[in-house]
């Protein structure tokens, strides 16, 4: 199976690698870059996809591995992405560059999965990641 993540060039301070796509949006909500309009649609799609993707039980604890999630490359992984188009328009609109690294083996030692993640830590260097801009 391949898996894929949608993120920034900025390293995320809790796992030390790059920050995802939902984290990414998330801190301009947090440093009030987005309109107020923006920002009540951030939340409409926070609650959306809080219900219909699964949160990982470690971010309840603050992610205290520093955990990252992939999403499968499979029909359910693939959809819920298609489904992110608000999160890709709000990068586009205040300039953050969003990447896609992608590989076909296991990123690291798996922590969780579910029918459209999985989440990792000790990220594997042994491995071809493939990282396009999208």
């Amino acid at each position: 199976m391949k898996y894929y993540r949608i993120h920034t060039a900025d390293i995320a301070y809790i796992t030390k690698q790059p920050r995802g796509i939902f984290t990414a949006i998330g801190k301009l909500v947090d440093s009030k870059t987005l309109t107020e309009e923006e920002t009540a649609e951030y939340w409409k799609n926070r609650e959306y996809f809080e219900k219909v993707l699964p949160v990982p039980p470690f971010y309840k604890d603050g992610n205290p591995q520093g955990a990252t999630t992939w999403f499968k490359d499979n029909p359910k992984g693939n959809d819920i992405y298609a489904q992110m188009t608000f999160y890709r328009a709000m990068a586009a609109k205040y300039g953050l560059k969003l990447y896609k690294s992608e590989c076909s083996e296991v990123p690291g030692q798996v922590i969780y999965e579910d029918d459209f993640q999985i989440a990792v830590i000790n990220t594997r260097t042994d491995i071809e990641v493939k990282m396009t801009e999208v």
